[in-house]
């Protein structure tokens, strides 16, 4: 069987244009990437203008990219206790949706939430419903729930709220999921020492069949502390082999793997290189 391309990238700033975006990509030798749908931190969307888009729609085909992954802003909590950010969440939500349709067949990730003092399973109700209420049958996107690291009142920590969010949602064909290493790492998974038994557990409770990309980075903090800290791939304590494992095991084959380090786009194509070697 042939072997699949490791389909590596890094998030890129498309404040220049999305081919801009796409042309530094090729320049580190990466062959995916991420951007944000707008500000991460909220606030108004820039318009897209079509001919940029079609630009990088050929760039991507004609040097055989990987899935796109677009970013939800950090602000978008669809299950808060305050109803205007709720609303806030459900118009990005639409617009960007709308808006992606321009990049067709890719794949829009979006935390799913903290649920501020209202309990876990209102949390994974209210964003459940916020899901029903944007997805539609005609929409290429899928939408990708992250795994988190747990802390606070975050949702999608443990791979029991992930099922549960999966299966409220009516439009499963356009639902998936986004596995962070640095997230389950600190929630307690130990991809570091025992990927496997992660993902075994992972397929018993959620199901392989689900993810649709990763986001790859080293962790500030060891196993199980509940704190999304970011590290580069050679750093942290995953360790470099164990980031090198995650990146070329089978039931990731032909996944978008995004570096979401502390790095820019130079430092991105060195790590991507460290993960490419074997």
């Amino acid at each position: 069987m042939e072997q699949q391309p490791l389909y590596l990238g890094c998030h890129l700033s498309n404040a220049k244009g999305y081919e801009a975006a796409g042309r530094v990509a090729l320049a580190i030798c990466a062959n995916t990437f991420q951007f944000f749908t707008r500000n991460p931190r909220g606030g108004g969307a820039k318009a897209i203008v079509p001919a940029d888009a079609e630009a990088l729609n050929t760039l991507c085909r004609e040097n055989r990219f990987g899935t796109l992954v677009a970013h939800a802003p950090y602000t978008l909590n669809p299950c808060s206790a305050d109803a205007k950010v709720r609303d806030f969440a459900y118009r990005c939500f639409s617009e960007d949706i709308a808006r992606m349709e321009s990049f067709p067949n890719q794949v829009y990730n979006f935390h799913p939430g903290s649920h501020t003092g209202q309990g876990i399973e209102t949390g994974i109700v209210l964003t459940a419903e916020l899901l029903n209420d944007v997805l539609s049958p005609d929409q290429s996107t899928t939408v990708l729930i992250e795994t988190m690291s747990g802390g606070g009142s975050e949702i999608g920590g443990r791979f029991e709220q992930i099922a549960d969010l999966l299966c409220r949602i009516k439009r499963q064909e356009k639902i998936g999921v986004c596995l962070d290493t640095c997230h389950v790492f600190a929630a307690g998974y130990d991809v570091k020492n025992d990927l496997d038994s992660v993902l075994t557990r992972f397929d018993q409770i959620v199901g392989l069949t689900w993810l649709r990309a990763l986001h790859l980075k080293n962790s500030l903090f060891d196993l199980g502390f509940g704190k999304d800290r970011h590290a580069r791939i050679g750093e942290g304590f995953i360790g470099l082999d164990a980031m090198r494992r995650i990146a070329h095991h089978p039931a990731f084959a032909g996944l978008p793997m995004i570096l979401e380090t502390p790095n820019g786009p130079p430092e991105h194509g060195d790590e991507i290189r460290l993960l490419r070697a074997t």
